[in-house]
């Protein structure tokens, strides 16, 4: 038997979300009767900002140890705060793994770039393979909440050489998009290609809670977003768009966050008829969405987002999309597939536009929709494209 340690702050367990890249592969892992899994892991969870006390019934009857890592936690994503816990953790997780017998591999997930730093220089020093897997971009995020020129360049420098310092450590780098690859190879020099596995979406599941085709009562089309309503996503636009057509389709919301109050009273000001839902659970919010006739990802120009998790589940609705991210690697997966329409970031006009051309043809949202729902069974079925992930580790194995 070989021992992988899979190490992750974020981890989910089953009772907390229900679906999550790491759970996911922990239980393919485990399945494996040549592997050992354990998964160390924070008793913070970031999730909900609160500490976990129900460690024994979190992971009763799974086929992989847990080990929970104490740190401070923290209140907001973006604070120095995160930056001061991820250290604790960091620096708890070396000296639990050095009163330890050494694993056969370690699998880090960033962020934090705290602990792949660390941990990267351990497995170095002690000749342990180490793969990292990039699911988002630190210092890049924090900067885009903090963008002061050349400041934020200073302030943020030391956590840019840790995460050059962890992806230069790895033997193999795996990440949620092509972009956070390229990124990390950019500065490895031992690996020259890398592994891009999208977050994916449990394909079986969501076709799980799709309603069945019923006849359309309401003739009035519906455009939905889905996902969080914060900052860096730009509803106020897509408002602006609806607001400028003639007969525009009924806004429908799904998702909760900070500025669902300003969005609401936008809404209201510019006369733009939308019906936010607050948080669905995961079933209810597949229902809805498959019940509308066009997604839209709003994202704004600023931000250094590559492939997220609605991106599954909008391709999975089979609905097309309309898109103002400027991911050139999203913008070019909407064109390869021909799944919707790319729009200029912030630009009402170009997205209100788009939204009339298939709003007035029918035939070209089903052709979209077909071609969508491809993308999704081609590119997000994590049922097919996490064995990825495994042949990746049990090849260094």
């Amino acid at each position: 038997m070989k021992k992988v340690v899979l190490i992750t702050n974020y981890f989910h367990f089953e009772s907390e979300k229900p679906s999550n890249r790491y759970r996911i592969l922990a239980d393919l892992l485990a399945k494996d009767g040549e592997i050992e899994l354990e998964v160390i892991t924070s008793r913070f969870y970031q999730r909900t900002k609160t500490f976990r006390t129900n460690l024994e019934e979190l992971t009763k009857g799974l086929p992989y140890k847990v080990t929970f890592i104490d740190e401070p936690g923290y209140q907001k994503n973006i604070s120095f705060k995160r930056l001061r816990t991820s250290k604790v953790f960091a620096r708890n997780t070396i000296k639990y793994l050095k009163s330890k017998p050494l694993p056969d591999l370690i699998y880090q997930v960033i962020p934090t770039v705290d602990v792949a730093d660390q941990v990267g220089r351990f497995a170095n020093q002690n000749q342990i393979p180490f793969v990292i897997d990039i699911q988002d971009l630190w210092p890049e995020a924090f900067k885009m909440a903090f963008n002061v020129p050349v400041l934020s360049n200073l302030l943020f420098s030391p956590i840019k050489k840790k995460a050059d310092r962890a992806y230069k450590s790895a033997d193999a780098i795996c990440a949620v998009s092509q972009t956070y690859v390229d990124r990390a190879l950019s500065v490895n020099k031992k690996c020259k290609t890398g592994h891009s596995v999208f977050i994916g979406i449990n394909l079986s599941a969501f076709d799980r809670y799709r309603p069945e085709k019923e006849e359309q009562t309401d003739s009035r089309l519906k455009l939905v977003y889905c996902g969080s309503l914060e900052k860096s996503y730009d509803i106020e636009t897509v408002i602006d768009a609806l607001a400028m057509m003639k007969n525009p389709p009924l806004f429908v919301v799904l998702g909760d966050g900070n500025y669902r109050p300003r969005f609401e009273a936008y809404a209201k000001e510019k006369n733009v008829e939308a019906e936010f839902t607050g948080f669905l659970p995961y079933p209810q919010m597949v229902e809805r969405m498959c019940k509308c006739d066009i997604t839209v990802n709003p994202i704004i120009g600023s931000s250094v987002s590559s492939i997220i998790n609605k991106h599954g589940d909008y391709a999975a609705s089979g609905l097309p999309v309309i898109n103002t991210q400027n991911s050139p690697e999203y913008r070019a997966l909407v064109e390869s597939y021909r799944m919707g329409f790319n729009c200029n970031s912030g630009d009402a006009a170009d997205l209100a536009k788009k939204l009339e051309i298939l709003c007035e043809d029918e035939q070209l949202r089903r052709e979209m929709g077909k071609n969508s729902r491809r993308c999704a069974e081609e590119k997000f079925n994590r049922d097919v494209t996490y064995f990825e992930l495994v042949a990746t580790i049990k090849g260094l194995l």
